[in-house]
Formats: C-alpha cells, sequence, structure tokens
C-alpha cells in the first residue's frame, strides 16, 4: 500500500495525533487524582481541589482499609465469585447462544423473541428475591451468581459471532463423523477465542464490581460478603451512616474523601490488571459478533 504523503494528509495525521493525546489525557487524569487524593489529606483537598501531585503522600486512608478484620476474606470470596461466576456464565451463555445461531433450528425465533423481551422488561426487585428465596439461594454463595448468570446482552452478540463462523467448516467435520458437541468444543470454541476472551472479561468486571445481589440476597451471612460490599460499608462508616464495619482499633480514622479514593484505587486497580493479557483480542471480538449478524 502507497502511503499519500500530501500536506492534507500530514495535516490529518497531525489532528489525530492531537486529539488522540487529548482523549487520553481526559481519560487518564481523573485517576491519577483519584490516586493522589487517597495520598492526601483532609486539608490539602479543601485547599487545593485538583492536584495530581501530594504535597505530603499519607498512606493512613490505605492502613485504615486494611484494618478491617472482614477484608481478607472479603477478598478471596470476590475473586472467587469472579472467577467461578464468570465460568458458569461464559458456560450458558456460549451453550445458549451457539443453537440460537441455527437457522435451521425450531422454535428459535420464538426462543429470540423471549430472550429479547427479557431486555425490554424484567420482573423487579421483589419477584427476584422471591424467586431466590424459593431456590433455597438466601445467604448463600450461589446467590451472587446464578440470578445474573446470563446476560442477554452477551448473549445475541456472541450468537452473531457463531453465525459469522463459515458453515462449510462444521460441514465438512460433520461428514467426518464428529458430533454436535465435538463441533462446537473443538471447532467452534477455538474459532471464537477472541469473542470468548473479551466477553469472560464483561461478565468478570460485572461480578467483580456488584454488591448489589449481596446486599438484598445475603443479608446475614456476612462470612460470604465480597469486597465491594465491605468497601461500600467502609465509605458509609466513614460517612458516619452505619457503624457495623470491624476495625482494628489502634487505626484513627483518616479523612472521608481519602477513604473514598483509597477505596476506589483499591477496588479498581485488580481488575486492571486483567486487561494487558486480553487486549489484543478485545477490539475483534466486540466487532465481529456486532457487525455480522
Amino acid at each position: 500500500m502507497v502511503r499519500n504523503d500530501t500536506v492534507a494528509s500530514k495535516i490529518f495525521d497531525v489532528f489525530n495525533v492531537i486529539f488522540l493525546v487529548f482523549c487520553a489525557i481526559v481519560t487518564f487524569v481523573p485517576f491519577i487524582y483519584i490516586i493522589a487524593g487517597s495520598f492526601a489529606s483532609q486539608a490539602e483537598i479543601l485547599e487545593r481541589g485538583f492536584f495530581l501531585i501530594p504535597r505530603e503522600p499519607r498512606i493512613e486512608a490505605y492502613l485504615y482499609i486494611l484494618s478491617s478484620a472482614m477484608l481478607p476474606r472479603a477478598m478471596v470470596v470476590s475473586i472467587l465469585v469472579t472467577v467461578v461466576g464468570t465460568a458458569v456464565s461464559m458456560f450458558f451463555t456460549t451453550t445458549f447462544a451457539y443453537p440460537l445461531s441455527k437457522k435451521y433450528l425450531a422454535g428459535r425465533n420464538v426462543m429470540l423473541s423471549l430472550v429479547i423481551f427479557t431486555m425490554l422488561f424484567g420482573g423487579g426487585m421483589v419477584p427476584t428475591f422471591l424467586v431466590v428465596r424459593a431456590l433455597g439461594l438466601l445467604n448463600s454463595f450461589w446467590a451472587m451468581i446464578l440470578p445474573g448468570a446470563i446476560s442477554v446482552w452477551n448473549l445475541i452478540v456472541i450468537k452473531n459471532f457463531f453465525q459469522s463462523i463459515p458453515e462449510e467448516i462444521e460441514d465438512s467435520a460433520r461428514i467426518d463423523g464428529a458430533s454436535d458437541l465435538t463441533v462446537f468444543t473443538k471447532i467452534v470454541l477455538p474459532l471464537s477465542t477472541a469473542a470468548i476472551a473479551t466477553f469472560s472479561l464483561f461478565y468478570a468486571v460485572a461480578y467483580w464490581n456488584q454488591f448489589r445481589p449481596a446486599l438484598i440476597f445475603i443479608p446475614s451471612n456476612t462470612e460470604i460478603w465480597p469486597l465491594q460490599l465491605i468497601l461500600r460499608n467502609i465509605v458509609m462508616m466513614a460517612a458516619g451512616t452505619i457503624e457495623d464495619a470491624v476495625f482494628d482499633p489502634n487505626f484513627v480514622q483518616p479523612p472521608p474523601d481519602s477513604i473514598r479514593n483509597a477505596i476506589i484505587v483499591f477496588a479498581t486497580v485488580p481488575i486492571l490488571m486483567v486487561y494487558p493479557f486480553i487486549q489484543k483480542h478485545f477490539t475483534k471480538g466486540v466487532m465481529v459478533g456486532a457487525i455480522k449478524g
């Protein structure tokens, strides 16, 4: 491909670079501010308003968060919920999306209509609670996973991704004697690595950040409270809203703003560490399933 190095193209390239740098700064600077605020004192936060480097860095907010006796257990629970929940969600999503991607499936349009219906109309919090209670999931680990195991949006996009795979590949495998299960596990899934990696990330982020299911469905079993619920209680305690969080009495409570900033960093960094491992699959996994139907 011959590059067109005209004056207009050079100006366009410069404009693109400036625009992308601006977008990167707008995206990155607020996070730097949150990190700086987590190490700053309340007086500095009120005095300076906006800053990227604190004058006198302090780690009291992080020590205060780590002093919670429930935090280590909550971290383990959140990791388990994220890993197990992502595996369960991807299992149900892929095994449901693959049959729906076949136009010859009897009743396919009816099932698709029912799936799309759930995107527009939900049962609400009370019916969901009643269903969870009837299934005996209250105060259990699975109450944070099974009620939202399938995202309809993810299901539809993965279905479109499966439809983009040439049928001739599957037909050739069936001619060689492969069953539908073998075709799915040995051919379709390996060809869908980009989509699987991308939507696994989507599910993992959702499970990592959720606290409402634990708040509603696990009101009394504090041993399986996830990290986000503990961090929420820490924020509310710092604001004087609740008093049931457990902390080391030797720690003096830092300023509420520093605690909030530290909690944002504490809750965000672990899931951010996953992105570099699937970055190469991210764009392909989203775009292919979104533009082919």
